[in-house]
Order: structure tokens, then sequence, then C-alpha cells
């Protein structure tokens, strides 16, 4: 290749200019380092028991760490691989693999903890300027190269240009470590503040310990970005021998919630095969009879499906997740008259979840009786006072707007679920369309005149790039990744994927869908 033709003499001014490419792609592959990058097939996962779940294990963390909880959004990664992060703004991640991992509540509240440290640390805002720091050995390194090669020293001047990266991968990871001991002292603060002790970060770590001397490709994700070491673990040992919640145990009824979220996410997530053998008929609790259920509906039987979750339903009355299950069988099984029912219970017993409101309002639509569209759309509407930005909810409104003829309305449904969704272009245009058909000042016109508003200079944009046909989307309130990127949420319900690869290393597609 030519750009790496050696000169035995200084370069002429043209072949100077040439020299500037290999220089942009070494810094360019440095600085990719500093970007790991989540698998393709990754998707956020909505469950509301679930979400109640990790809201009520990390809302008193939040609390402790000086944050408002309702400003710091988790979401849940559909992955089996062990990992945890947070991005750009308040934003936590937790994979459904670390889940699974984690042995007792504790566990999972100190990897919380240890995130919610990353947070209140600041360290977000401090990694651009980390990696600003960490790439001046490397630039030294490159002109030390360049300067070699010009000067008849071919040999050693690719020496160097090779090792520039590690030297900016060596001092970044200074700050690294700095930061994660930070995060870990953070975290045990914050437990022991809320009345809960820091051993299961402890634990979780030294359950862990031996990819400390794994290869970072062998390595779990979460230790590729949280590097363990000898020191670190002490420190934290040392701190969490000194507090006075050391000895906390974790509430009967915590460990209920995560034994029954574990089974939930096992039986959803891989196959009905290994459910079974995770969860034999010989355990009788419940929730490996959860879990069961769960694996017979998607097996898919089902009879039997239905007839274990009416045991649970029995045992249980008041359990809302119960009926959204039998709600869910019914309804994806083409029986929506049957799973209005269950829905509605489950609305009643929580009707604060939008997530159970949104699929109360679709088995209510999937009939097509207009008797039933008020109810529906009620429903939404609640859903959305709830959860404004839920794209699904908005289409579903749309959809009733639509068979109740208010065109100007399911335009400004369609406008707010593309806007939801980050289709900028989309949402323009369903907001001025929205704006023909309602009267002129009311506050659904009003609405529609700010999506409008504020998506005109992306399509202004838009229209400058000529012959580019690709959409131009920008997802608002979207995380933007720091040490980690956050996975893209899927369009309107979302499915769940079956994260258990085949042997040719596919993955088989599941349709069981959450919305």
């Amino acid at each position: 290749m030519r750009d790496k033709t050696i000169h035995m003499h200084a370069p002429s001014p043209r072949k100077q200019a040439r020299w500037l490419s290999p220089i942009r792609l070494i810094s360019f592959a440095v600085a990719v380092v500093f970007v790991p990058l989540q698998a393709q097939a990754q998707s956020l996962i909505r469950d509301a028991e679930i979400e109640r779940t990790l809201r009520d294990y990390s809302n008193p963390i939040f609390e402790a760490a000086g944050l408002a909880p309702n400003d710091v959004k988790i979401y849940l990664v559909g992955d089996k691989t062990l990992n945890a992060f947070v991005t750009n703004g308040q934003n936590v991640f937790l994979h459904t693999g670390l889940i699974l991992e984690t042995e007792t509540p504790n566990q999972l509240k100190g990897v919380i903890a240890h995130e919610t440290g990353h947070i209140s640390g600041g360290h977000l805002a401090r990694s651009d300027a980390n990696i600003r720091e960490a790439m001046r050995p490397a630039y030294v390194t490159i002109a030390l190269g360049l300067l070699a090669i010009a000067a008849g020293a071919p040999d050693a001047g690719a020496a160097l240009l090779a090792s520039s990266q590690q030297f900016a991968m060596l001092s970044f990871f200074t700050f690294t470590r700095v930061q994660e001991s930070s995060a870990d002292q953070a975290a045990v603060t914050f437990l022991e503040k809320s009345g809960q002790s820091g051993r299961g970060l402890l634990e979780f770590f030294n359950k862990f310990r031996y990819n400390e001397i794994l290869a970072d490709s062998r390595r779990e994700p979460y230790f590729r970005s949280h590097p363990l070491s000898g020191d670190r673990i002490q420190a934290l040992q040392n701190r969490v021998n000194e507090q006075s919640n050391r000895d906390a145990e974790d509430s009967p009824a915590d460990i209920d919630r995560m034994k029954m979220m574990q089974a939930k996410i096992q039986a959803f997530l891989y196959t009905p095969a290994r459910t079974f053998v995770k969860y034999p008929a010989s355990d009788q609790s419940i929730y490996a009879r959860y879990a069961r259920a769960v694996a017979a509906f998607r097996a898919p039987d089902m009879t039997t499906a239905v007839r274990e979750t009416q045991k649970l339903i029995a045992e249980q009355p008041d359990n809302p997740f119960f009926y959204e299950l039998l709600g869910q069988i019914y309804y994806e099984n083409g029986k929506a008259e049957a799973s209005i029912e269950p829905n509605r219970r489950a609305v009643a017993l929580a009707p604060n979840e939008s997530l159970l409101l949104i699929g109360l309002a679709r088995s209510l639509l999937a009939t097509e009786r207009a008797e039933l569209r008020i109810e529906a759309e009620a429903a939404l509407r609640t859903a959305l006072r709830l959860e404004p930005s839920n794209a699904f909810a908005w289409n579903q409104l749309a959809v009733v707007a639509d068979r109740n003829g208010q065109v100007g309305l399911a335009r400004l449904a369609t406008a707010e679920e593309a806007y939801n969704l980050g289709d900028m272009l989309r949402a323009h245009r369903f907001s001025d369309l929205a704006m023909r058909n309602l009267v002129r000042a009311t506050p659904e016109w009003r609405r529609a005149f700010d999506i409008s508003t504020i998506t005109l200079p992306i399509v202004t944009k838009a229209g400058r790039r000529g012959n580019d046909r690709r959409p131009l989307t920008l997802m608002p309130e979207r995380p933007i990744a720091s040490t980690n990127s956050a996975p893209a949420p899927r369009e309107g319900l979302l499915r769940v994927v079956d994260i258990e690869a085949d042997p040719h290393g596919h993955v088989h597609a599941e349709t069981h869908a959450k919305h």
C-alpha cells in the first residue's frame, strides 16, 4: 500500500500530505478502544414486574446518593452476558445475564450501587477529558515514530507507531482504575446509608475474581470495562468491615422477588427445554412453577400454560402479574376476548403500571368491538400520563382515534409515536397533517405545532443532503454512550429474542411480545 511505503529521505510536501492519512487512522483506532460496542442484536426489554422490582431495589440507593429516583432511568437489556453500565445522564443499564448470575438481592444491589457511584461521582462527564489526556502519550509516540522513519530508521519508527495505542490504553486504564475504586467506596457508603450491607458487592467481585487473570477477550464484558485488581478488592473488603450494617441480611420478601424475577427472565429468554431442566417438576416452589408456566406458554402448550397460571392465581389472587401472564397467554393464542378479564384484573390490582394498562387496551382493541373503544382510550391516556414517551401507547391511541373518525387526533398520535421512536422526518410530516385537521389554538393543535417546530431544523438539514435517502433520526432523551454503547430500543411492541444461540452462532427469534 502506498501510504505504508517507507521513504529513505524526508518526504516532499506532496508526500507529507500522504502521511497525514496514517496519522488520522492511528488516532482513530486508539480512540475506538475506549468505546466498547454492545452486540447489535441487543434489545431493551420492558416488563412491569421486573421493572418494579429493580426500581424498589434501586430507589433507596439513589436517595442515599442524593439523586432524585425519578430522574434516574433503569433499562433492562436482553443479553445473556454479565454486564451493567451507565451512560451520559442518569441512565443505568442492566443485562439480564447479570441478574441471572447474581445469587442474592444484596449482590445485585451492590452492582447497582457501584453504577450509582459512577453517576454521583461525575465519572462520565470526565471520560472525554480522560481520553484526551490518555491520547497525549500516543500522539507523542506517533510523532517520534514518523520522525524516525523520516530520519531513515523505518524499523524503529514502525515499532513506535505500533506501540502508540498501548501507551494510550495504559494511560487511560490509570484513570479507569481510580474511578472504579472510587465507585466501590461510594457504593458502600450508599448501601450503609440505606441500611444495607456492602458484602454483596464484595461477594460478587470475589465470585468473578478469576477474570483478573484472563486475557481481555476472555473476560466477562462487565470486567472488561470494570477491571478487577487484588488491591481494589482488598480496599473494598476493609471498607465493608468498618460498616455498622455489614451483617444486614436480605429480607425474605426481597429474596422471593429476586427468585421470581430470575425465573421469569430464564423462562422468557431461554428455550423451554432448558427452563424445564433448571426448574424440574420436583421443584414445587412458586417461582419454579411460574417458570414452568411461562415455558409451557412458549412451548407452545396453551392448555398446560393456562392450567398452571390459574393455579398460581388461586394461590396468590392479589398478584397482578399472574393475571397479566394469563391475559398474555390468551391474547397471543388468538383469544383476545378471553384475555380482557385477566388484564382488567391486573390493572385493578396495579392501576399505576403503564404496561398493564397498555396490555388491557391492546386486548380491547383486538376485539374490534366499538363499545370497548372508550375503555381502551381511557386506559391508553392513563398509561401516557404515567409514561408520556411510550411509542406503542401512542400507536394504539392513533388506532382508537382513527376508528372514531378523529383524523386530527390520529395524526397527532402518529406524530407522537414517531417522535418518541426518533423518526423526526415522519414526526414532522404527521404533525403538519395533524395541524390541518385540528382546531387552531387548542391544546392538541399547540402540541402538533410544537413537534413541527422542534423537528423543522432536522427536516431542513435532511433536505440539504441531496440524494441521500437514509432516514435522519434523533432519539429524544436517548442516552449517548460514554464507556459503553446503549442498545437501541425496538420499535412499537418490543419482542424478546431467544438469546440462546444455536451451534452455528445464530439466534432463535421468539414470538413472545412485551410492550
